[in-house]
């Protein structure tokens, strides 16, 4: 009876040491490596520094809802907007009714929205179904963390939006929420890359001084 005993209290106390991991400590790993953008001192709804930010839109692959993996290149010829969030951060929640407006309006003209949750699989099914979220969402835990790395960016916070015209050049990088204002301003300077008036590096310089004009960029 004693061997039981002591299994009993040690599969207990493993349990135990599971849900506070799983509950407690790694959300807070995530959001102290990645936290809501407007819970830190950088400007909300700015573009993100370009002195790192690579040329095409780097490739990873995770999981989508129905589980199969996938990767981000998987939109060819789209100009993709890929949004990086999380549940517990109450920006990226805010933004997501802007999000499905404009998968609902522009992805007839070659817009492709993706969602990249770096977040628990089990929270993100739930509250992608809760607001009927209807375009795609990757989900990733550490994997989730080290694509967000590969925009060269360092540590930031979320939501962080990139854009890319329809060759996957990167377009604009964005930190902090998005309103409508903002949002009209890149997806016309993605269209202005797309038929050839702009570079990616130009739009970039455009993107900057168009947001700092809009009154809540002044606040």
């Amino acid at each position: 009876m004693k061997n039981w005993t002591y299994i009993a209290v040690a599969l207990a106390a493993a349990l135990a040491g599971f849900g506070m991991y799983r509950w407690a400590v790694a959300p807070r790993l995530a959001q102290q490596a990645y936290p809501a953008a407007s819970e830190t001192s950088t400007a909300t709804s700015a573009p993100a520094e370009a002195s790192q930010t690579p040329e095409m839109l780097p490739d990873f692959t995770l999981a989508d809802l129905q589980g199969e993996q996938r990767s981000i290149l998987s939109w060819p010829g789209k100009s993709m907007i890929v949004n990086f969030w999380a549940t517990w951060c109450a920006p990226c929640r805010r933004e997501i009714p802007l999000l499905k407006k404009v998968h609902e309006q522009h992805g007839g003209e070659g817009f492709q929205l993706v969602g990249v949750a770096v977040d628990f699989r089990e929270d993100v099914l739930k509250f992608a179904q809760e607001l009927g979220v209807d375009y795609p969402i990757l989900i990733g835990e550490q994997d989730g963390l080290e694509a967000i790395s590969k925009f060269g960016q360092g540590s930031i916070g979320i939501p962080f939006t990139v854009f890319t015209d329809n060759q996957h050049r990167i377009v604009a990088l964005h930190l902090g929420e998005l309103d409508a204002p903002g949002m009209d301003i890149l997806l016309g300077l993605v269209r202005r890359v797309n038929a050839g008036e702009l570079s990616p590096a130009a739009a970039r310089i455009v993107a900057a001084k168009q947001l700092s004009k809009l009154p809540h960029a002044r606040a």
